[in-house]
């Protein structure tokens, strides 16, 4: 309770009338008559307190109330310095006035971070889309207080109010840039919010030390996150404000990135320009490989247009990201069998035989004869092998031996069959075949080489061997005298019906045939694909291209 001086020097309680006296005062009254309060107790000093107060109280301005005075009595005083009356009064104004206002359940539980009392309220019927006094909304304060989660509450309840603004004419883009919530920003941008509503005193969200370029937690930019979300203007506005297109998120990425990733052909044109090269090269990552990977043909071509490296390989740690270790945007276009974005980049000059996996092997997989012939134009190597699988014979063979047209359309080609028929064991016995985790498609399991697996121990498996014979004598027909192991006799006398390969494996061949495989192999297995337009018969082409057995 506060107290007043009596005329005897004695405290007494000030009463409810008074009270609500003092009640009526504004605060800018208050502020005032502790100011003069004070500039009294100074010029008084602590020991004159209480000889002045009758000599004060004749010569108080109008506006003066007795209860500001700060004097207690000599008797009562305490060892550390007490408070004034203002003070106590003060004190006890401020709780009443707490006490007495009603607490806003929308303001508390936006202050509180409350996005579950926001929502059963909306739920509720309650409507949070109409302004105070002040003509802000529930939206307004969230941004203020930087509570993304209720911001995000609000807009999906009220996606139209975005950009209302305040009697001042501040919108939450605005309030949340002028409290440095960088978050609740980059998320108005993302939907949609104008960035460029000016206040009335014509200041806009970027305005007077707002930094355009802030990144947040995970050091995404705002331009960044607009080219993520795809919004053009936002974008277009930015980079007229000066924002910096080189600055990489915690992954590495620059809005160039993002924007080939999500095929956004706008976007990618206006940052082109202003993109750093040496920025992208030191990321580890070309925009030709996220157009790539994501088939986004139309900024595949932009970035071409704008000559970047077309054979820029993936940095180790991003290809180890990959199972089977790619590394070209050449890789990821045969990946996802697009034969359009294939022809595009070979015809800007991408190498075929730079992965650790050749991308013609990913197409024999997908047996789309348009990319190996695509591959093969553009010197893809058709007796390709893999490093971390080796074996004995082209991996090119071992990729199409389930289809035995498509073995044949290698063969014609001048894939090399010869290592098939060079077996370690020959006539001898040969070991069990190898488990199954050393097989091609397994990854090696141990930190030793594997040792390169023989054509024979592959025709073993059992998803293969039933087509042995076949496969046999399609070789044939592109060796030459050439010895059969005992595991493939073996294969062979398993069906009587393949007897007859066997008699056309004895040596010797015939004359005309080694005659054609010599002049095959003269041509060159990268002309020989050229047969037709080379000045011999008609006759013998048909024959060296296998259309004519005779």
């Amino acid at each position: 309770m506060a107290t007043e001086i009596s005329a005897r020097g004695r405290p007494r309680a000030i009463g409810q009338e008074e009270y609500n006296l003092y009640s009526s005062l504004s605060e800018d009254e208050l502020v005032q008559m502790a100011i003069e309060q004070s500039l009294a107790d100074k010029t008084r000093g602590p020991a004159a307190t209480e000889t002045t107060v009758p000599t004060r109280v004749n010569r108080e301005p109008a506006h003066f109330y007795p209860w500001t005075r700060s004097a207690v009595s000599p008797e009562s005083a305490p060892t550390s310095a007490p408070k004034g009356l203002f003070q106590e009064v003060m004190q006890k104004y401020n709780r009443s006035k707490s006490q007495l206002a009603p607490v806003d359940p929308v303001l508390k539980a936006i202050k509180e971070g409350d996005e579950e009392a926001l929502t059963a309220m909306i739920k509720a019927g309650k409507n949070l889309s109409e302004p105070n006094k002040e003509g802000w909304l529930p939206l307004h304060e969230a941004a203020y207080y930087g509570q993304l989660n209720c911001l995000k509450v609000l807009h999906r309840a009220y996606p139209a109010v975005i950009d209302q603004r305040t009697l001042q004419e501040e919108t939450a883009l605005y309030l949340a840039t002028c409290r440095g919530h960088v978050d609740c920003l980059q998320f108005l941008l993302q939907a949609g919010a104008e960035p460029d509503i000016s206040n009335k005193s014509r200041e806009t969200p970027l305005y007077k030390g707002a930094d355009i370029n802030t990144q947040a937690s995970d050091s995404a930019s705002a331009l960044y996150e607009a080219c993520k979300n795809g919004h053009e203007e936002v974008v277009e506005f930015l980079l007229s404000q000066g924002a910096d297109a080189n600055k990489t998120n915690k992954d590495g990425m620059l809005p160039l990135h993002i924007a080939s990733k999500k095929g956004n052909y706008r976007i990618v044109q206006m940052l082109l320009p202003v993109t750093s090269r040496t920025r992208v090269r030191r990321s580890g990552i070309s925009p030709l490989h996220l157009a790539a990977e994501r088939n986004n043909d139309e900024v595949l071509e932009a970035l071409l247009g704008a000559r970047f490296d077309v054979n820029a390989p993936l940095a180790p740690e991003r290809a180890r990201l990959y199972e089977d270790r790619r590394s070209s945007a050449l890789y990821f276009a045969v990946v996802n069998n697009n034969v359009y974005a294939t022809e595009l980049l070979l015809l800007a000059g991408a190498d075929p035989n730079r992965d650790v996996i050749s991308p013609l092997l990913v197409a024999i997989r997908h047996g789309c004869l348009r990319t190996m012939q695509l591959l093969l134009d553009h010197g893809a190597n058709i007796d390709a092998y893999i490093a971390t699988h080796p074996t004995a014979f082209p991996a090119t063979i071992m990729f199409a031996m389930k289809c035995l047209s498509l073995l044949k359309f290698l063969m014609d080609l001048g894939c090399n069959g010869e290592p098939c028929f060079s077996c370690l064991y020959g006539n001898g016995p040969h070991p069990p075949a190898p488990p199954p985790s050393n097989r091609f498609n397994d990854a090696p399991t141990s930190d030793k080489a594997p040792s390169a697996v023989q054509f024979c121990e592959f025709l073993s498996a059992p998803e293969v061997s039933r087509w042995a014979g076949p496969i046999i004598d399609v070789l044939l027909d592109y060796v030459g005298n050439v010895q059969l192991c005992s595991r493939l006799k073996e294969h062979i006398d398993s069906f009587e019906d393949w007897a007859v390969i066997k008699e056309k494996a004895e040596p010797p061949r015939p004359l005309a045939h080694l005659c054609r495989l010599r002049v095959r192999k003269a041509i060159g297995k990268y002309r020989i694909k050229l047969l037709d337009t080379l000045p011999l018969p008609g006759r013998l082409i048909r024959y060296l291209k296998y259309e004519n057995t005779q």
